[in-house]
């Protein structure tokens, strides 16, 4: 292999970043009024509020992992996160209005182009929330719900209170916890019985803001007989100081099912990329 292939297959693409024009940010740090604010800002059900603050106990008080190299995490510095930046007040359904900037850098990671020629649906994700999203009507008419995971929450209350946290418990590690206090985003998916989703859904996650922390929730459930493909993709700008990436993925297929998962991280060097991501399959007779 030549040297300029070899520096190629080193290089990263995506460490180019946009002004960040928020139109909400925390200031930067934790703390349980963070946390409070998140969910009322949200207006998210007292039982979520309830969740996520119990989550954040937790992970105060749980100490960092000590197995392998975890010694590393105690550089994390949590109070230089923004554990939340809304980049734009609301999702749109067409791609001609999400904001210029926002929509030329995923223009630049070809996510329009990619829906087009072969997803069946793609969600957007710019720091905090989804800035688009889209789903194909003959998706939607046999009664595929993909949505984002604050939609879905807004959407389906009791469908998302049955299963969130079943796969991955607040309790299951100490970033399971961060994510669960501090969650914004991610994919909310419901396959009906007998519905097989031919084409690949998709979901993109980037971060643009220094120091900014990523905490999206993506709970997927395929219920009897069905089957879906999910596809995920991350990036993140370099720079000088860390980002922190922390997301928790519950898949859960009923007898029968399928869920084929597909995560593509190209995050930058310099993001703590902490995720839990499970699946429950449930036994086939």
């Amino acid at each position: 292999m030549s040297d300029e292939a070899m520096n190629a297959v080193g290089e990263y693409k995506y460490g180019f970043h946009d002004p960040e024009n928020a139109t909400i940010r925390f200031d930067n740090g934790l703390s349980e009024q963070v946390v409070r604010d998140i969910s009322e800002l949200k207006e998210e059900p007292k039982w979520m509020t309830d969740i996520r603050v119990k989550a954040y106990h937790h992970f105060m008080e749980r100490p960092m992992p000590d197995w392998g190299n975890c010694n590393m995490l105690e550089s994390i510095k949590f109070d230089d996160v923004t554990y939340f930046l809304r980049s734009s007040d609301k999702t749109e359904k067409n791609w001609d209005d999400v904001p210029d900037d926002i929509k030329n850098t995923f223009d630049r990671l070809g996510i329009p182009e990619a829906e087009q020629k072969w997803l069946g649906g793609v969600t957007a994700q710019y720091e905090s929330e989804a800035v688009y999203h889209s789903i194909r009507e003959d998706l939607e008419e046999q009664g595929v719900i993909f949505l984002d995971m604050d939609s879905g929450l807004k959407e389906y209350p009791d469908l998302v209170k049955k299963f969130f946290g079943t796969v991955i418990p607040y309790a299951d590690n100490k970033f399971s916890a961060l994510n669960t206090a501090v969650w914004s985003g991610g994919s909310f998916i419901y396959v009906p019985k007998g519905v097989h989703v031919e084409m690949p859904v998709q979901a993109y996650f980037r971060i643009n803001a220094k120091n900014m922390g990523q905490f999206e929730r993506t709970l997927i459930i395929a219920d009897e007989g069905s089957s879906i493909h999910y596809v995920e993709g991350c990036t993140a700008p370099t720079y000088s100081t860390d980002s922190l990436h922390s997301a928790v993925v519950e898949l859960i297929a009923m007898e029968g099912a399928k869920i084929r998962y597909s995560t593509v991280q190209n995050w930058s060097a310099n993001v703590y990329n902490l995720v839990t991501k499970r699946g429950i399959a449930h036994k086939t007779q």
